[in-house]
C-alpha cells in the first residue's frame, strides 16, 4: 500500500509539473500582460492593409506610411488615455485613415471596373454586440461614421447602395464629390489591371478603461472589381468582430476568403470554445485556415493583449497601450 501511494503521488507531481510547463502564453512580442501580470488600462491596434509592397518600397514612401500610422495611433491614444470609449477611438482612428490618400479607404479608395469608387465599412461594439455597416456607397466622405449611425439610429445592421446614400442624406453626414476620391496612383492601378485586391484596407481594434472592446474596418475593395461587389469589410463576423468576453478583430486581405471562413468571428470562437490566447487564435485563422497571400488580422483581447498576424509580404500596422507601447511597422 505504501508503494502504491508513493507511486500515485509521484504521478500526480509529474502531471502538475507538466501542466505548469504547458500553461504559458507566448503572445506577440511586447504583448501586454504576457508576463502574467495585469494588462494595460487600455490598448489599441490599427492596420492599413496587408497589401504592403516588398522591401523595395522607396524610403521616403516607407516613412510616409509609418508617419500616417503613427498619427492615426495618436488620435486613438488621446481618446483612450482620457477615458473615452473604445467605440469612439475606433471610429476616430478609421476616420483619420479614411482621409489619408495613402490607404484604400475613403479618399484613397480604389476604382471599380466602371471607374467609380464604392466604399464599405463596419463597426462593432463588444459590450452589446451591436453593430452597423454600409456597403457600395460613393459619396460619403467617412463611411465608418455612417456605419456607426446605422448601429445607433436604426434597427438594422447593414445598408447598401442607394438605400445607404438616402440614409446618409437623412443623417446629414459629410459628403464628397468624385474629385475628393480621385487619386492618380489609384487611377493608374485601374489602367494597369482590371482585377486585383486593392490593398490598404484600414481597421482598428480597441480596449478602453471600462473594459469594453470595439472593432471597425473600412475599405474601397478591389481594384477593377465588378460594380456592386462587396467584400468582408462590411460583413460582421468576416472582416470585423467584437465581443467583450473574448476579443475585437479587424481583417484585411482577400475579402471573399475572409467571408467563406467567417474569419473575424473564428478568432473569437477559438478563444471561447478552445481556450486559445488571442495570439494563438489569430495565428490559427491567418496561418492555418487562410491561405498564404490571403491577408492579415489585428486583434486585442479583454486584458489588453494585442495580436497582429499576416501571411503576406507585409502589413501596415501599429499598436499602443497605457503602459507606454507605441509602435508602427510594415514588415518586421
Amino acid at each position: 500500500m505504501t508503494l502504491g501511494r508513493s507511486f500515485t503521488s509521484w504521478v500526480v507531481l509529474v502531471a502538475l509539473v507538466l501542466l505548469g510547463g504547458c500553461g504559458g502564453d507566448d503572445g506577440a512580442a511586447g504583448d501586454a500582460g504576457a508576463d502574467g501580470g495585469p494588462g494595460p488600462a487600455w490598448a489599441l491596434a490599427i492596420h492599413g492593409g496587408a497589401g504592403a509592397p516588398d522591401r523595395s518600397l522607396p524610403v521616403a514612401e516607407q516613412q510616409a506610411y509609418l508617419a500616417s500610422l503613427e498619427r492615426a495611433l495618436r488620435v486613438g491614444q488621446e481618446i483612450l488615455e482620457r477615458g473615452g470609449p473604445s467605440l469612439d477611438a475606433v471610429e476616430a482612428v478609421i476616420r483619420d485613415l479614411e482621409d489619408d490618400p495613402l490607404f484604400n479607404a475613403g479618399r484613397g479608395a480604389v476604382f471599380n471596373r466602371d471607374g467609380a469608387v464604392e466604399l464599405d465599412a463596419s463597426i462593432m461594439d463588444g459590450a452589446t454586440l451591436g453593430c452597423g455597416a454600409v456597403a457600395a456607397v460613393g459619396t460619403v466622405k467617412n463611411p465608418i461614421s455612417l456605419a456607426r449611425l446605422v448601429y445607433e439610429r436604426t434597427e438594422h445592421v447593414l445598408l447598401v447602395g442607394d438605400g445607404a446614400e438616402r440614409f446618409a442624406d437623412s443623417m446629414a453626414v459629410e459628403r464628397a464629390g468624385p474629385e475628393w476620391f480621385f487619386t492618380e496612383p489609384r487611377w493608374q492601378d485601374l489602367l494597369r489591371t482590371r482585377s486585383r485586391e486593392g490593398g490598404g484596407t484600414v481597421g482598428a481594434v480597441a480596449l478602453d478603461r471600462l473594459g469594453n472592446l470595439a472593432a471597425g474596418t473600412s475599405t474601397g475593395g478591389r481594384t477593377g472589381k465588378l460594380a456592386g461587389r462587396v467584400g468582408d469589410s462590411p460583413i460582421v463576423g468576416a472582416g470585423t468582430y467584437a465581443d467583450n468576453t473574448t476579443c475585437a478583430v479587424s481583417g484585411t486581405g482577400v475579402g471573399e476568403e475572409f467571408i467563406r471562413r467567417a474569419a473575424a468571428y473564428s478568432v473569437s470562437a477559438w478563444m471561447r470554445h478552445r481556450g486559445l490566447s488571442v495570439e494563438d487564435a489569430v495565428r490559427r485563422v491567418v496561418l492555418e485556415e487562410l491561405q498564404p497571400g490571403d491577408g492579415g488580422m489585428i486583434a486585442v483581447d479583454r486584458t489588453g493583449r494585442i495580436a497582429m498576424v499576416y501571411n503576406t509580404p507585409g502589413m501596415f500596422r501599429g499598436a499602443a497601450d497605457a503602459n507606454g507601447r507605441l509602435e508602427v511597422h510594415i514588415w518586421e
